[in-house]
């Protein structure tokens, strides 16, 4: 174990040589200033967890001996005990660890229970897998937070080097108007349309900036990765079944988001529906695909059918040719509204939010005739870069975080 330790050692003090983005992301400051012993930050594949881990441990600014970093999908954790070797690093004057791609060790959680309870060590983990780190029983010993994809906010500060604030729900319905005006004053060709459109494309994952011409390439790496590599494990599922997962994610990429019943996507992809419930549930626990059930479920009363998403417009680009704008349209804010907010959707308009708002999404010219009679109900609107009234900025809803 001591001679692990040493490789260990030396390999996080390469990583950490390397070059590290200047740009932080919200959480950033959240679990610099948290106090909890055992932090776990778990979200999709691609998403910057590796990175924050990196910035945050750059920032403590202590010898390598006291603080490092390690990710155990590297050879030469394959085998071992996790709790061992955490053991032997804080016996060594180990006062903090970040451990990247905890899901690759075998019950993980019993190792960091363990550690927890006897040793003296902060231990800062992620993994890739909403799968297994977000057990409840789990969730409720350590702090946990999700590192959603990027959002429009973070993604225009980024690109335009400026700062802007995120807005909750409440006041971008109420004030959207002010919110919009103040917004597009900041940016410096005050062209708000053009850099949502490049959004839409790209800006969904932070390693476009490493590589913009090969990011296509990279995110379906990624989603292969997710595929074949985590949901494979995890949830044992055979080689050719994960064939039919990849089937089945093209398969709603060019269909409308309520096209698709589950008698129809279970004669396209060739298995059961019972089989198919599960592998929808496996591939939006791995944040591949949204899942939004239909508001009468929440009482359990109705049998209807769930509207199904790409995880976001990013997908979209990277698994169809042509997308539908109206699906491109929800799926943008179904990606960025679900991370503070429960979504549902309902038979009157597109989305219910919190079971109090409801939303229609649609281009400049939607009305609102479907959502009329509605107490609490907006338009969000595309190609529009100010509203009025109920009519808001679809693009303001990248905004949340």
């Amino acid at each position: 174990m001591k001679r692990i330790l040493e490789t260990a050692c030396r390999l996080s003090a390469l990583k950490l040589a390397q070059h590290l983005p200047s740009y932080r992301r919200f959480l950033f400051d959240v679990v610099e200033k948290s106090r909890a012993r055992i932090v776990g930050l778990y979200g999709a594949r691609g998403v910057g967890k590796t990175t924050l881990m990196l910035q945050l441990l750059k920032t403590h600014n202590l010898p390598v001996r006291e603080a490092i970093y390690i990710s155990c999908d590297h050879p030469i954790f394959s085998g071992i005990s996790l709790f061992d070797f955490l053991e032997e690093f804080s016996q060594k004057g180990g006062k903090i660890i970040f451990i990247d791609e905890i899901h690759k060790i075998p019950e993980f959680q019993v190792h960091l229970k363990s550690a927890y309870d006897f040793l003296d060590l902060r231990i800062i983990f992620s993994g890739s897998s909403a799968i297994s780190i977000t057990n409840p029983d789990f969730a409720r010993r350590f702090s946990m937070y999700k590192v959603p994809i990027f959002s429009l906010r973070e993604y225009i500060e980024l690109t335009q080097e400026i700062s802007l604030q995120s807005y909750s729900l409440v006041e971008i319905i109420e004030k959207h108007e002010d919110i919009a005006i103040h917004i597009i004053n900041n940016l410096p060709d005050k062209k708000i349309l053009k850099v949502f459109y490049d959004y839409k494309e790209h800006g969904a994952y932070p390693f476009y900036f490493e590589d913009p011409k090969k990011f296509l390439d990279r995110l379906n790496d990624t989603i292969s990765t997710a595929l074949y590599s985590d949901l494979s494990v995890l949830c044992h599922i055979s080689p050719d079944k994960i064939n039919t997962l990849k089937k089945l994610l093209l398969t709603i990429c060019v269909s409308k988001p309520l096209e698709l019943s589950v008698e129809k996507l279970a004669s396209i992809t060739g298995i059961t529906k019972t089989t198919l419930y599960k592998y929808i549930e496996y591939l939006a626990r791995a944040e591949l695909i949204i899942l939004i059930q239909n508001e009468a479920k929440r009482f359990k009363s109705i049998r209807k059918p769930d509207k199904l998403y790409l995880a976001n417009t990013s997908f979209l680009k990277a698994l169809c040719l042509e997308s539908d704008a109206g699906t491109e349209r929800e799926t943008f804010f179904a990606s960025l509204m679900k991370y503070k907010h429960a979504l549902y959707y309902t038979n009157k308009g597109d989305f219910l939010v919190d079971e109090k708002y409801v939303f229609e999404i649609g281009g400049k010219n939607k009305d609102f005739s479907q959502i009329k009679e509605l107490k609490n109900a907006y338009l969000a609107v595309d190609d529009i870069e100010i509203g009025f009234g109920r009519k808001i900025p679809l693009w303001l809803f990248g905004f949340l975080y």
